[in-house]
């Protein structure tokens, strides 16, 4: 195991932010992690767990250690007549873990193809399109403590699953390495298609026999042609939530905004579409040097070619005085900020 200063972070982040960390290591096992653990680099720095870099905004060099997690492996551990439980390393690709899934008929994750990032970054941020989410699909994961080492096996309950929250970005922040997660994932599939323009596509494609491979190249051919490809124009994916508000505050903006898109919520209420509010306050398709607001959807911010990670959080941070202004909603940025 070989730790790199001053190590360039620009292949590292799918904002392409040329940006550097003081140290940077790769870890490929649990015994290369736990030796990590015990090196003076490791103790001595703060630590940030890398995994795709796909949800992640750097706005200086990183002044610590970057640790990129590379744990891999796909396995069948256990079954019973409903489920299939496979056990996934922290460091797998998600994309390529989801066609794993559907090559082995193993369903539930179909609707949540094409999503950038890792496997271990998943249960973090209980990643969803398309009607689904982690929590629908999640067993358990085990994680590694940062400070002694030991084991630790959370359940979906301890996860404290919210809407792209879990105890992992807020109470247990920084605290646990996460090493696998265990999916759930069922032999019959039931298919989830009335969310978005899935039933759409599929009929477009002239698909007579639904299959979770069909809801799979339907969702990928959706999110191919509204959202840009990190590998040619930098981005993160959606740059912030979907606000949650009241109901009466909801009924109250439809009055002055008949068009709003809005969804009503079990608890009683409204989530608004985060891309719908900036495109109305015009800033679909603005440009600011290389920093922008995409051309297709605006709630993915850009990096066109060299922009700063600072001109990019400047510019979220106009949008969100400016839907404010408007509407009298504050977003909230979903992408970690460095």
């Amino acid at each position: 195991m070989s730790i790199y200063e001053n190590h360039s972070l620009l292949l590292h982040n799918t904002f392409h932010i040329d940006c550097a960390a003081k140290y940077f290591t790769e870890i490929n096992s649990i015994d290369a992690l736990l030796e990590l653990q015990q090196s003076d680099v490791f103790k001595s720095n703060e630590l940030l767990m890398l995994g795709g870099g796909s949800n992640i905004l750097f706005t200086k060099n990183f002044n610590g250690l970057v640790v990129k997690n590379s744990l891999l492996g796909k396995e069948l551990i256990k079954e019973d007549a409903d489920y299939n439980y496979v056990r996934i390393g922290a460091g797998e690709v998600w994309h390529d873990f989801v066609l794993w899934c559907i090559a082995n008929n193993y369903a539930g994750v179909e609707n949540l193809s094409l999503i950038p990032g890792r496997v271990g970054a998943s249960p973090m941020q209980n990643i969803g399109a398309y009607g689904v989410e982690i929590k629908d699909v999640f067993e358990s994961l085990e994680a590694l403590h940062v400070k002694d080492g030991s084991k630790k096996i959370f359940t979906n309950n301890e996860c404290e699953f919210g809407y792209r929250e879990s105890v992992f970005k807020r109470k247990l922040r920084n605290q646990y390495i996460i090493t696998s997660v265990v999916f759930k994932l069922k032999k019959k599939a039931n298919f989830n298609t009335s969310y978005g323009a899935i039933e759409k596509e599929l009929e477009v494609m002239g698909v007579k026999d639904i299959s979770i491979k069909a809801i799979s190249d339907a969702v990928i051919r959706i999110r191919s042609s509204k959202l840009p490809d990190p590998k040619v124009i930098g981005n993160a994916g959606s740059f912030f939530k979907n606000p949650e508000i009241p109901s009466a505050q909801c009924d109250a903006l439809k009055q002055l905004f008949p068009n709003l898109v809005s969804y009503p919520l079990e608890n009683g209420n409204a989530k608004l579409a985060a891309g719908w509010l900036i495109e109305q306050a015009e800033w679909k398709g603005k440009r600011f040097g290389d920093a922008g607001v995409h051309v297709n959807q605006a709630l993915v911010l850009v990096n066109y070619d060299k922009a700063q990670g600072n001109e990019i959080y400047d510019l979220s941070s106009k949008i969100v005085e400016s839907v404010k202004a408007k509407f009298g909603v504050e977003l909230e940025r979903e992408v970690n900020i460095y």
